[in-house]
């Protein structure tokens, strides 16, 4: 009987055991969350502003968006005030930007923030604009560098001119959203955009001397404008090495007809003693 017993529960161990339940599959990887499908820019280069849309200043005061622009090239910054991280990225990525170049704000060009939240106060408004003109530090900064919030119609309206789409994710209580600043001309037209959190000063200065009309900048500056041309797939500027040939073939050739032109000027003495001696001339 024990024996018995011994090899039944042998056998009982011996059978296979039933495969562990396993959950379906969640989505790939790769698969986009759905409310970002509605997220991106639409690069519009060459679209103008609405300048006819009113905003809220940080002191509460009512602001027409045309009065911004008419001197200066403008940088526009859409965030939110609350944004927990990609806003003070981009914020601060801009900043930082700012912070090496020779061009001031309110003297060379103007930075415009505009929250994308109509829910955002003026006080909110006036926090931020005193945290970043304490940072960029610059006296005389404070006339061009403008914090606004506004009605939902006009920052559709403005976010709409730029390409510039968002939505709101009310399981979080956030905004999705890009990042991206907008390099504007004195008349509200789209001239470039620099994409992402970290914006090279060589690419923030040559926009804005584009964006200017060459208006700002040194001569220096716009010959380098000839040598680098501006991606707008990856908002960057590149070298434009077509121009670096021509320019290089045009600097040869100028060397030619300046070295043809210093010997016929300059004739070589012992040709002269030699056409002397034997009566040539």
């Amino acid at each position: 009987m024990a024996l018995l017993s011994s090899l039944a529960a042998t056998a009982a161990l011996a059978q296979p055991m039933p495969p562990p339940s396993v959950p379906p599959p969640g989505p790939a990887a790769q698969a986009q969350i759905p409310i970002l499908r509605n997220v991106g820019i639409d690069q519009k280069l060459g679209a103008r502003v609405p300048l006819d849309l009113t905003f809220v200043d940080d002191q509460g005061r009512d602001v027409r968006l045309g009065s911004l622009f008419g001197a200066r090239p403008v940088i526009l910054a859409l965030v939110y005030y609350q944004c927990p991280m990609l806003c003070t990225e981009v914020l601060n990525g801009l900043t930082g930007a700012l912070d090496t170049l020779a061009f001031s704000v309110g003297r060379d060009f103007d930075v415009v923030v505009v929250s994308i939240d109509p829910a955002e106060t003026p006080a909110l408004a006036a926090q931020k604009k005193d945290l970043y003109l304490k940072r960029y530090g610059r006296p005389g900064s404070d006339v061009g560098w403008h914090f606004l919030t506004g009605r939902e119609d006009a920052i559709h309206a403005l976010a709409d001119a730029v390409g510039f789409r968002y939505a709101y994710d009310e399981s979080i209580n956030q905004f999705a959203h890009p990042a991206v600043i907008t390099v504007l001309t004195t008349d509200g037209q789209v001239s470039r955009y620099l994409l992402g959190i970290d914006y090279a000063p060589r690419d923030v200065k040559l926009a804005l001397v584009e964006a200017s009309g060459n208006r700002i900048g040194t001569v220096v500056d716009q010959a380098v404008l000839f040598c680098y041309h501006y991606d707008p797939e990856t908002g960057k500027y590149g070298l434009a090495i077509m121009n670096l040939v021509r320019l290089g073939g045009v600097m040869t050739f100028a060397g030619l007809v300046t070295f043809v032109v210093w010997n016929v000027r300059h004739k070589s003495p012992l040709s002269a003693v030699s056409r002397t001696a034997t009566g040539n001339r």
